[in-house]
């Protein structure tokens, strides 16, 4: 079982983008810029979907911007923090809620390095045109930095991710590490066009080192 003294850096996104079916792999996630929305309740797909034109306007925006230049980037895999205002990790007590009121998200997407600050404005106001008024504030771009993380790969459907996240929790312990932070998924597949024993999501989990915190 790997331990935060082997964590890894990846060398690119696309080796970060790799993770192991049945071991966690620990990685030292760079810090890069995203835009983001947020959203609140169970993960409906007519929430989602009113978010998708605003979050993909802006990613294939910057794409093609960033082609007219010759720089080829694709656009990265949507992704998921996910949490609840009373912040429980009981396993139990999260899969047996329904609509009670306490569930949190934001879907995000990498930018590219190479955007400007100037093309990621122009772009991002066309993107919040493009979703409700109600929302559209809410579309917007960070610096996020996640820091250490285990992830492992979940195949099939989203519903069944639970065994997956109970074996990253179970080797994120025998790691030596806790986890922190807000549950993370990265979908690799499309619902629309997968079915649903194929679609590939990676499930992440950012860590301290228990023996880090205990003598902090």
């Amino acid at each position: 079982m790997p331990t935060l003294t082997q964590m890894e850096r990846p060398t690119d996104r696309q080796d970060e983008l790799k993770a192991p079916k049945d071991r966690i792999r620990l990685l030292e996630i760079p810090t890069h810029r995203f835009v983001m929305i947020d959203g609140q309740g169970p993960p409906l797909p007519e929430a989602f979907e009113a978010r998708m034109p605003g979050l993909y306007g802006i990613a294939y925006g910057l794409r093609f911007a960033l082609k007219a230049r010759g720089i080829a980037e694709r656009v990265g895999p949507l992704e998921g923090l996910w949490w609840t205002t009373d912040g429980s990790r009981d396993l139990d007590a999260i899969f047996a809620r329904k609509d009670d009121g306490t569930w949190r998200w934001t879907l995000m997407i990498v930018l590219p390095p190479q955007a400007s600050d100037d093309e990621i404005e122009q772009h991002l106001s066309i993107a919040r045109a493009k979703v409700d008024p109600a929302i559209a504030d809410d579309l917007r771009t960070e610096m996020f930095a996640e820091g250490p993380a285990a992830q492992l790969m979940h195949l099939g459907p989203y519903s069944e991710e639970r065994p997956t996240i109970e074996r990253l929790h179970a080797q994120i312990d025998e790691a030596g590490c806790r986890p922190v932070g807000r549950h993370h998924e990265l979908y690799l597949g499309d619902p629309r066009r997968s079915a649903p024993e194929r679609l590939r999501t990676i499930i992440r989990q950012p860590v301290v080192d228990i023996r880090s915190s205990r003598s902090s």
